[in-house]
């Protein structure tokens, strides 16, 4: 395997394993005040991170030349978006006791990414490669139909959402930071007029009146930015369909903990489901080291 080709599996499986321990730990900690709020908080102080970052690191010329580029944001306009909904989603299930089926959704996720690889990107599909999404579609299918009445449309969500994002982000060529500080910018907006309607009808828990609380609910901010950086990087190294792959790290732990840690119900249907879909991530993780 090359190094950058390396180098951009350590970066998604760092990133990946942050979302999905780390991410998961302090998100369920602090889901007290509200998805609602939480999401606001997370764009709010993701924003004025970026804004630190980006001043520490002197970025602003490379931050004026690509808003200068139409073509750049018009994608991460959409990027943006999908990011948005993805927060909103996943804080969602967090809050209301479904982690396991946002770890669902991002089983579903890189099986897409890999077909959107091959779609946008003409990234290779060998046998095993195609046998494998075979297995996950199958997987998929079968926890629909057998759960019809449940059909986990958090997990769908969460799923499409960030499958889409990554491609978009591919497209344009731009310092992964500064483009997420771009996209946070369109999203900063709702989240004030939110804010500020919470806070006008007293529906706000955060309260500059308790600084333990408002330093935890800053660190919203870091939370969502260091990993999302990693990943982003990790995708620009090694491809969208290798990375993720790798990012199966993420709902294996996000399950692991709602199963183990947060007592989580989880039905013989998902069991079979996940084994189908890990029997696939197998298959292809080994296609993957022997062919690079």
């Amino acid at each position: 395997m090359n190094k950058e080709f390396n180098k951009g599996l350590l970066l998604a499986g760092f990133g990946s394993f942050w979302w999905g321990f780390f991410g998961v730990l302090y998100f369920k900690y602090i889901s007290y005040i509200g998805h609602v709020e939480l999401v606001i908080h997370r764009c709010l102080w993701t924003t004025f991170t970026l804004i630190i970052t980006t001043s520490f690191f002197s970025k602003w010329k490379i931050f004026f030349e690509i808003i200068n580029n139409k073509k750049n944001l018009i994608y991460l306009f959409f990027s943006g978006i999908l990011i948005f909904i993805n927060w909103a989603i996943w804080i969602y299930a967090i809050a209301t006791d479904r982690i396991i089926d946002a770890s669902f959704g991002y089983f579903i996720m890189p099986i897409l990414s890999v077909l959107l690889g091959y779609i946008f990107f003409k990234e290779k599909l060998n046998k095993k490669t195609i046998f494998s999404i075979i297995l996950v579609i199958i997987s998929i299918l079968f926890l629909i139909l057998v759960s019809f009445k449940s059909l986990p449309w958090v997990g769908l969500i969460v799923a499409f959402t960030w499958a889409f994002y990554n491609p978009i982000r591919k497209k344009i060529n731009i310092d992964t930071d500064v483009g997420l500080l771009i996209e946070s910018l369109y999203i900063l907006p709702f989240a004030l007029i939110a804010f500020y309607l919470i806070a006008i009808n007293d529906y706000n828990d955060f309260t500059l009146s308790n600084p333990p609380m408002m330093l935890i609910v800053f660190l919203a901010g870091p939370m969502t930015i260091i990993p999302l950086f990693l990943y982003v990087k990790g995708v620009e190294k090694c491809g969208v369909g290798p990375s993720g792959m790798i990012f199966y790290i993420t709902p294996t732990l996000q399950f692991l903990l709602g199963y183990f840690y947060y007592d989580e119900p989880f039905s013989v249907t998902k069991l079979v489901s996940f084994i189908l879909i890990w029997i696939a991530v197998i298959i292809y993780l080994k296609d993957l080291y022997e062919t690079n």
